[in-house]
């Protein structure tokens, strides 16, 4: 019997391939936004991503977000290294700063500055150069999507067709004179700006001149302490807020969703594509089972219980689900595969394809619900009316 409602399903093909074009749509409209929301979070921490050295920051007890910088004092590095527990403490600059390029155009940037000493806090990957040559005179790092993009110049007699900045070529930071020694990769950002690494002390030169410059302070906690409670601890002592690298992900995260309008524009997208899936394909279905109450009937009519009616709507519910979803999700994947090079931020992790999935089998278990009171209600004598 359920073999046989498998059948009756596929044999109405038109009605079939409705609602499974319907119900892979939605899936694949709900994937994608999620998955592209998903990505846009994951840049909002790229920072706290890249610097992997340290797994304490310490900040104003003002800061809401990793963009938020609100300066300190010099002096507070020294209270920071004081505090027992903390194998290292170093400086961290972090601003917007104007790139003027070689084609006489300006460029807003973001310029990192590390530790002069020891470069903790550099990109996560060099691509060309050395780490070191920051130490050379008036010596930048950038990131090879800003070198290849915002940073590149459009010859004109070129075609057209951007030049990318090379190692050696100078730029101007704020007026300074700024010499490239390497091109790295870092996490895209979600501004979005290009990224320029040199040293702590330079980063200060470039900046303009304020009475605070000191954006983060970096931490490394000694081996056996456990940073959650030395973050308790460098508040305790100092009136400075620290945070676990987890949990300054978090506060980040946590900004740009409630004091922001990504999570209700996204939402609202993902709400579409399930409204679509009930309207389309839930419907479909629903129609589809009030076709086949002759069927049904008949089934009745030979002995059938509920119970045996309720299986075979439910495993046709279940298999359109499962066959939409898969086609969904499996475009949602390709779409990320051909964007995966692009500005375009996706991320589909595999929580997605699971709520996905809850999505898919709530819009056909729904439909099957509302068919099967029907079903339960149908009377075996209507077979035989004519």
């Amino acid at each position: 019997m359920l073999f046989l409602s498998l059948k009756i399903l596929i044999g109405d093909k038109a009605k079939f391939i409705g609602i499974i074009l319907g119900l892979s749509f939605s899936a694949l409209i709900i994937t994608q936004q999620a998955a592209i929301f998903v990505g846009l979070m994951t840049r909002t921490f790229g920072f706290i991503t890249d610097t992997s050295q340290p797994n304490i920051w310490v900040m104003d007890e003002k800061v809401r977000y990793i963009d938020d910088m609100k300066p300190l004092r010099d002096t507070q590095l020294y209270q920071v290294r004081g505090i027992e527990g903390v194998e290292w403490a170093v400086p961290f600059y972090k601003g917007l700063l104007k790139a003027r390029l070689r084609n006489g155009n300006f460029q807003m940037c973001n310029v990192i500055g590390i530790d002069d000493a020891t470069l903790i806090g550099g990109p996560p990957r060099m691509l060309e150069g050395e780490l070191t040559d920051l130490r050379l005179t008036d010596a930048i790092i950038v990131n090879k999507e800003g070198a290849n993009d915002k940073l590149a110049i459009d010859a004109g007699r070129n075609g057209g067709k951007l030049i990318p900045l090379q190692v050696g070529e100078t730029l101007e930071v704020n007026d300074h004179r700024a010499k490239v020694v390497g091109i790295c990769e870092t996490t895209r950002t979600f501004q979005s700006q290009p990224v320029i690494y040199t040293t702590y002390s330079r980063a200060t030169t470039f900046a303009p001149f304020e009475r605070k410059l000191l954006s983060y302070v970096l931490v490394k906690s000694k081996p056996g302490v456990d940073p959650q409670v030395l973050c308790e601890r460098i508040a305790q002592y100092t009136g400075l807020k620290a945070y676990t690298s987890p949990a300054f992900k978090k506060l980040t995260v946590e900004y740009y969703m409630w004091q922001t309008g990504i999570l209700l524009n996204f939402g609202v997208a993902v709400f579409l594509g399930f409204v679509i899936g009930v309207a389309i394909s839930g419907q479909t279905f629903y129609n589809f089972i009030l076709d086949n109450l002759r069927f049904l009937a008949t089934f009745k009519a030979m002995g059938a219980n509920n119970r045996l009616l309720t299986k075979m709507v439910l495993l046709q519910a279940a298999w359109v689900g499962f066959i939409g979803w898969g086609l969904g999700i499996g475009i949602a994947a390709l779409f990320g595969i051909l964007s995966r090079n692009s500005p375009l931020s996706f991320l589909l992790p595999w929580e997605l394809y699971a709520l996905s999935c809850v999505v898919m089998f709530l819009i056909t278990g729904l439909a099957a619900w509302i068919g099967l009171y029907r079903v339960y209600r149908v009377d075996p004598a209507i077979v035989f009316k004519s």
